[in-house]
């Protein structure tokens, strides 16, 4: 390995400086991943990069990422988006592929190398569209909304591929080509009863008992070890590592722990899917494309267009609504990294050639430049064919502000406890967090929705998307544990506002300066409330109480600190 730790280097150094490079532009990274792979490629000047177990690892990224998108579409999220997502996501993309694979085959390609370009034509880039909706302000738009679940559930669509792409490009005969995507299929059904038995019997109580220990790094190799073993389950099968990945994270998704499970595989799959990009732009020619330019650029239009019209027809039949219909189609024109993954699967199983690879790789590069100026422009675009009522503008400019009125409780003890009662009582939606598994155990007995997790965990935090909420409130009694959630608040999302327990005046101090709007000692406030009672008693009125209760925490609670003479 050693012989190799230059290129490492090499590889390592381009990629923070093309990505730094990119997240400063605001351009999705795993563009910039793909122009690293073809910087360092065999097929442009200057220096390449060649480690042997570079493709391996790429190959995970793949694995890590299907483990993730399982991991949101456990079995009841599936059956609870069997109305309207689930209708016109499996719509589109099985539209998308028999309108794009018969396009391909008219034009004179084998069905099994049609098959595969439908395929790719039908996905769309989840990463891409949730970017450009945020920063535009758009992710709670109605149009923004629908667009991205139906992108996200792309991918749990398009999971069959997995299984029929490797297939298309085994030497079988024309007879027996449906014989062996049958058994293929029957396998995958075996799998899935497989990883679903081990996921109820053996998973969960594993997970249990990694947790007890308390310990994240215990945690991350147990998560680690179930994507893994069931990867390598699947590709034991002859199936590929990919699917395996996804039914792991479908069986762990309606665990307690999912994000818990998603923050610990994060790091891991953030880079390994950027390894993974990498090896796709090193596939790249640039040399390649004069030849083939007519094909590359017929087929990013075929990508764009065909899914503007299908989606729209789609979307406007169960909505009514051409305007909603046509931005959403806009929102899915955009070509997609899943289709990059299903690029390699078939260039590797010889379902496809380099040729062919090179042209499918171009065109989604193309419709994904393509379809990220149609989403930037796409409110200029509709403006333009469909006349905005005002009440609709109105209403597109209010939804933000209470989409997503959520609390968060950073732990689950007798205080988080009372807190949850509390807001359940009065109908606010609220999601809590501990790292002990007999508090998630007894919160989700008590009806709440409580997860495994230590709310100091950044990745965490990031992982749930804690800028969306309106409140946090940090019920630890730790208070070295709740500085660093209350500084990633701060820094990250300082329009969230935080308040915190503490035990004492120095820790309620050290609270505040770190960021919280309120952060009452609870010694002290027991105290004063004990006092508040006896005054109540003694028939001093309500409002003079509370005056009197007020100035002391005004005053820094120095009233009832100074030592009695």
């Amino acid at each position: 390995m050693m012989e190799h730790l230059a290129q490492i280097l090499l590889l390592l150094a381009v990629t923070i400086a093309v990505i730094v490079t990119f997240q400063r532009l605001k351009i999705p990274t795993s563009l910039g991943y793909l122009l690293v792979g073809v910087i360092l490629g065999p097929y442009t000047f200057g220096p390449t990069v060649r480690v042997p177990e570079f493709d391996a690892l790429a190959e995970f990224g793949v694995v890590f990422l299907l483990f993730t998108i399982g991991l949101n579409y456990s079995l009841p999220q599936l059956q609870a988006l069997r109305g309207q997502v689930l209708g016109q996501g499996t719509g589109q993309v099985v539209f998308t592929t028999i309108f794009g694979g018969i396009i391909m085959w008219l034009a004179g390609l084998p069905v099994a190398v049609a098959f595969v370009f439908g395929a790719v034509f039908a996905q769309s880039s989840t990463t891409v569209i949730g970017s450009l909706l945020a920063e535009q302000g758009e992710d709670n738009t109605r149009h923004g909304r629908l667009g991205l679940a139906m992108s996200v559930f792309q991918d749990v669509t398009a999971v069959p591929f997995l299984v029929i792409i490797p297939v298309l490009g085994a030497s079988v005969a024309a007879s027996a080509l449906a014989l062996t995507l049958g058994w293929a299929l029957a396998k995958a059904v075996f799998a899935f009863a497989l990883v679903f038995f081990a996921g109820r019997w053996l998973l969960g109580p594993l997970l249990h008992l990694v947790s007890q220990r308390q310990s994240l790094e215990i945690f991350t190799l147990a998560v680690l070890l179930v994507a893994l073993l069931s990867a390598w389950t699947t590709n034991s099968l002859g199936l590929s590592l990919a699917f395996g990945g996804f039914l792991a994270g479908m069986m762990l998704g309606e665990s307690e722990f999912r994000h818990q499970i998603e923050s610990s595989i994060r790091p891991f799959r953030d880079v390994l899917l950027g390894l993974f990009f990498i090896g796709i732009g090193m596939r790249f020619d640039p040399m390649a494309i004069p030849p083939i330019w007519q094909w590359t650029v017929a087929c990013a239009l075929l990508i764009i267009v065909s899914k503007i019209v299908l989606v729209t027809v789609i979307v406007h039949r169960s909505t009514k609504d051409p305007r909603l219909a046509f931005r959403t189609g806009l929102m899915l024109s955009v070509g997609g990294e899943f289709g990059l993954a299903l690029i390699a699967i078939a260039l590797d199983s010889s379902t496809i050639n380099l040729e062919q690879g090179q042209i499918l790789i171009t065109s989604v590069l193309l419709a994904m430049v393509g379809g990220a100026v149609l989403i930037r422009f796409n409110r200029t675009l509709a403006g333009w064919l469909f006349r905005a009522p005002q009440q609709e503008n109105a209403a597109e400019a209010e939804l933000p502000e209470g989409a997503n009125t959520l609390v968060v409780i950073g732990g689950y003890g007798r205080v988080g406890h009372t807190i949850a009662v509390l807001l359940a009582s009065h109908g606010v939606p609220f999601v809590a967090f501990d790292p002990d598994p007999q508090r998630v155990l007894q919160g989700r007995t008590d009806g709440h929705r409580v997860y495994y997790g230590s709310i100091s965990d950044p990745e965490l935090l990031a992982t749930i998307h804690i800028e969306r909420a309106s409140l946090v409130v940090l019920t630890v009694d730790d208070v070295d544990k709740a500085l660093p959630a209350i500084s990633y608040l701060r820094q990250m999302c300082p329009q969230v506002p935080v308040i915190a327990r503490a035990r004492d005046l120095l820790a309620s101090t050290r609270l505040q300066e770190a960021g919280a709007v309120h952060s009452y000692p609870e010694t002290i406030e027991a105290s004063l409330r004990l006092g508040a009672m006896a005054l109540q008693i003694l028939e001093i009125s309500t409002t003079e109480i509370e005056q009197t209760l007020q100035g002391v925490r005004d005053w820094g609670y120095r009233p009832v600190l100074e030592e009695p003479e």
